[in-house]
């Protein structure tokens, strides 16, 4: 699936024929309408150029996408790509700019804009538009939804902590087995690490090393499933807890135990709280308790209070309880961003830090998305025809939300505010919209260091 002409739309196939006769350029623009959220953490983009626009189009390639369209029934336009091919040494005559990646931008603006660089390929810039288009606002999208988790679990931990420290780590990526393929975990995956450090989808850890230049972009621990601790039996349950301790314990390191295989209550009274009682205290680590069903809303609360019941608490600088150091719960059943914010009420409700908790997080994350939770759109807004620029757009009378924009754009930042403009109302200011590619190459490669640090310095207010 590495034919970048079978990377589209069936339909895309006949619009060669479509624009008006002497159309020299096509300019579109991609931005989130609106949706769930006021902003889009913008990332993605370095990933699919590296992936496919860098790669040149092959003889096999045109001949292969022209029997496949051929059986398909719609028509080829052959001789475009056999230009490509002769002219560009089949790399794709294209300019693409875009904001940076990491930033926190409102709805409604341009992040990234695409023309075709050579007037014989007028066509080529909205046929790239699925692929274009998918390969962003999937994962912006996730680091969006990432990124309003941490909203709120930071918002929860300056309340009852009184700090935000080891916040990269309060909200793990449980999702690799939730998605639909591999390439979404390791792309959806990656985009959570944007705003926090800890996952088990390890195939994000190989795209960031293999499109961002990140030596590890994630961490884990060891921990414990169903399947491990219920084949020692109900019997042994006891000896299963214990040889995680054994296995997995000691000073500075940490490792997390499910604990509902059966009854999470007498886990926590009697397996954890009697027997094991001096093991998990002087192991020299952390122990991580996991429920794993129960409404999540409540579970937390009630976990952590048992759990202070059995090994004490202390009280930090904010009046907040928080259990021994030696001790930390993980909720990783349930968990959504409605679903942290109830159960961080929950607890500060029964004064209880988040420090105590850490929320993994699967399906809700990495793949109960869509292309509308953002009302991501790409859409053409200028064209040049026989030399002369022609706005383009769409305004249907049945939504006005689905009006477009026109004009070839720029993005500027004015008193602090975001706002798309034309491009040829500039006047001096700078535009954050940055060619990025241009005719088979990356013109400026960041790193996920740049890109978490973008993050960071746009996203401050909000988090």
């Amino acid at each position: 699936m590495n034919n970048l002409i079978l990377n589209t739309d069936s339909y895309k196939t006949s619009h060669y024929l479509q624009y008006p006769p002497g159309t020299q350029y096509v300019s579109s623009y991609i931005e989130s309408r609106g949706g769930e959220f006021t902003a889009s953490l913008f990332f993605g983009l370095q990933m699919f150029i590296k992936q496919y626009l860098t790669h040149a189009i092959t003889r096999e390639d045109i001949d292969e996408a022209a029997a496949l369209y051929e059986l398909h029934g719609v028509p080829f336009n052959q001789a475009g790509w056999e230009h490509i091919l002769q002219a560009h040494q089949g790399l794709l005559p294209i300019k693409i700019e875009a904001i940076k990646e990491g930033t926190v931008l409102p709805t409604r603006n341009v992040m990234v804009q695409i023309i075709n660089t050579d007037p014989a390929c007028a066509w080529l810039t909205c046929f790239v538009e699925t692929a274009l288009l998918r390969a962003i606002w999937y994962p912006t999208t996730v680091a969006t939804v990432s990124h309003a988790c941490k909203q709120v679990i930071a918002k929860y931990m300056r309340e009852t902590a009184g700090h935000t420290e080891g916040l990269a780590f309060k909200l793990h990526d449980f999702g690799a087995r939730g998605v639909s393929s591999l390439e979404s975990a390791a792309i959806g995956g990656l985009a959570h690490l944007v705003n926090f450090q800890g996952t088990d989808t390890v195939s994000a850890l190989v795209q960031g090393r293999q499109f961002y230049g990140e030596a590890m972009a994630g961490f884990s621990i060891p921990a414990s499933e169903h399947s491990t601790m219920t084949s020692w039996g109900q019997s042994r349950e006891t000896e299963a807890y214990q040889n995680m301790l054994e296995q997995y314990g000691g000073p500075g390191k940490t490792v997390a135990v499910v604990s509902d295989s059966y009854d999470i209550w007498h886990a926590i009274d009697h397996i954890w709280g009697r027997e094991l009682r001096q093991q998990v205290i002087n192991h020299g680590g952390t122990l991580v308790v996991r429920p794993d069903s129960g409404d999540p809303v409540s579970m937390v609360s009630d976990v952590i209070e048992r759990l202070m019941k059995q090994f004490g608490h202390r009280y930090n600088a904010v009046g907040f309880k928080v259990l021994p150091d030696f001790l930390r719960v993980i909720q990783g059943d349930g968990v959504s961003l409605t679903t942290i914010e109830q159960i961080l009420v929950e607890m500060k409700r029964r004064q209880l830090s988040v420090e105590n908790i850490a929320f993994g997080m699967g399906a809700e994350l990495l793949q109960k998305v869509n292309r509308d939770t953002l009302k991501f759109a790409m859409k053409a807004s200028a064209v040049g025809i026989n030399g002369e620029w022609i706005d383009v757009y769409k305004d249907p009378i049945t939504d006005p939300g689905k009006k477009s924009k026109a004009g070839r754009l720029a993005l500027i930042q004015q008193n602090g505010q975001y706002q798309t403009i034309r491009a040829s109302e500039l006047s001096g200011r700078q535009n954050l919209l940055k060619p990025v590619f241009l005719n088979g190459r990356l013109l400026k490669e960041c790193t996920l260091k740049e890109v978490r640090a973008q993050q960071q310095l746009t996203g401050q207010k909000a988090a």
